[in-house]
Order: structure tokens, then sequence, then C-alpha cells
């Protein structure tokens, strides 16, 4: 099985959203994703949890985590998103780099906006890796 990880600064938004898309999408027995940042907030953001929610998702109960070179290591691919230069690099791993904005403290619209591109960044990595679930 294949861990990707999400990671961003608070783990409290863009980094939230993409793991838990990803593991709706994908197939449990291929992938699953982890999400963590390098100075995590002490909760996700309320309008990413409200955003999340009208598509779906609760991320009520989800707590920020912090990014470790560990935690790092245990993923086959790390997708970063706006951590620039803090986020670990671990020889072996894939990264890819999504440049997506903060949702924190953006109006609803906006944080939809992004909302719906990290579905849909998310649906493309799904797809072009062979992650669907099945049935």
């Amino acid at each position: 099985m294949t861990t990707v990880l999400f990671a961003c600064v608070h783990n409290a938004g863009r980094s939230q959203m993409a793991a838990a898309f990803f593991n709706a999408l994908a197939d449990p027995s291929a992938a699953r994703a982890i999400s963590a940042g390098t100075a995590p907030a002490q909760c996700v953001h309320e309008e990413v949890i409200d955003s999340m929610r009208e598509a779906g998702v609760d991320l009520g109960g989800v707590t920020p985590v912090l990014l470790t070179d560990e935690l790092a290591a245990t993923a086959q691919l790390l997708v970063t998103m706006g951590c620039g230069e803090t986020c670990p690099v671990v020889p072996g791993t894939r990264r890819l780099d999504w440049n997506i904005a903060d949702p924190k403290a953006q109006p609803p619209m906006r944080v939809h906006a992004i909302r719906d591109e990290i579905r849909d960044r998310v649906c493309a990595l799904v797809a072009a890796e062979g992650w669907q679930r099945r049935g």
C-alpha cells in the first residue's frame, strides 16, 4: 500500500482537505493519505470545516499534526502545499508541489474555490496512479 502525505504550514486547511478527499476517493487497499504541517495550528480552520461539510466531508474532529522527518519517511509520495523550504526532503520519496492558496480567513466563495481546486487535483492524482475505488 502507498502512503501519500499532504503537507502545508498549519495543517489546518489545504492538507486536511486533500487528505480527506484522497481517502474518500482512493481504494484503501491501494493507497491512503495522511496530512501534517510544519507549524500546526491548534485546530482546523472553521471556514475549512464549513466548506468541507458542504461537500459532504466532516473535519470537525480532526486535529492538526506536526510534520516531522520521521512522519515524512513513512510516505512514498509527499505532496506539499505552500510550506516551501520548511517541508522535509526525504531521499527516495517522490514529491509534488501544489501551489494552492491558503484558505485561512478567506470569504466562503474563495474557500469553496480552493476546496474545489484541491478536490480536482486529488481526483487527477488518484486517477493517474490507478488508485480509484472499485465498484
